[in-house]
């Protein structure tokens, strides 16, 4: 990790409360359709259900999770993403349209960013008090 640690610790902690923001916000408005539309599950057909375990259900699921643990729950997000994707592909013969698909899952991305920046400043955190006993150094 180059520059200041100080600096590269800020950034992590503006991406996750970036990333927990924008989760609040995407899990909001996919309740606000939710309740707006007025969801019936007896309306819905079975195959569509596979899709719904994915987008919204996966990626809300995904969201929730990474508060506490960004790597497992952004893997989830963007896991659940791409089996939508892979799934509409499938069944329409073609991706779904428009960016509102990432939009929602972005949160995702940004909390495994975060996940690796935060892995990266433990392990750059390690090798320096190593090297600090090594050379004999208080730490």
């Amino acid at each position: 990790m180059a520059g200041n640690p100080d600096r590269h610790v800020l950034l992590t902690r503006t991406i996750r409360w970036t990333a927990r923001a924008w989760a609040v916000a995407s899990i909001g408005l996919i309740l606000a359709f939710f309740i707006g539309e007025g969801f019936a599950p007896a309306r819905v057909a079975p195959r569509e259900w596979l899709g719904l375990l994915f987008f919204p259900l996966g990626i809300c699921a995904g969201m929730l999770v990474a508060w506490r643990r960004e790597g497992l729950g952004g893997g989830i997000t963007v896991g659940s993403l791409l089996a939508f994707y892979i799934l509409h592909l499938a069944t329409a013969g073609a991706f779904p349209k428009g960016w509102a698909w990432l939009a929602f899952a972005a949160p995702g991305f940004l909390f495994l960013l975060c996940w690796h920046r935060a892995r990266r400043e433990r392990v750059h955190s390690g090798v320096v008090s190593d090297q600090r006993f090594l050379s004999g150094r208080p730490s």
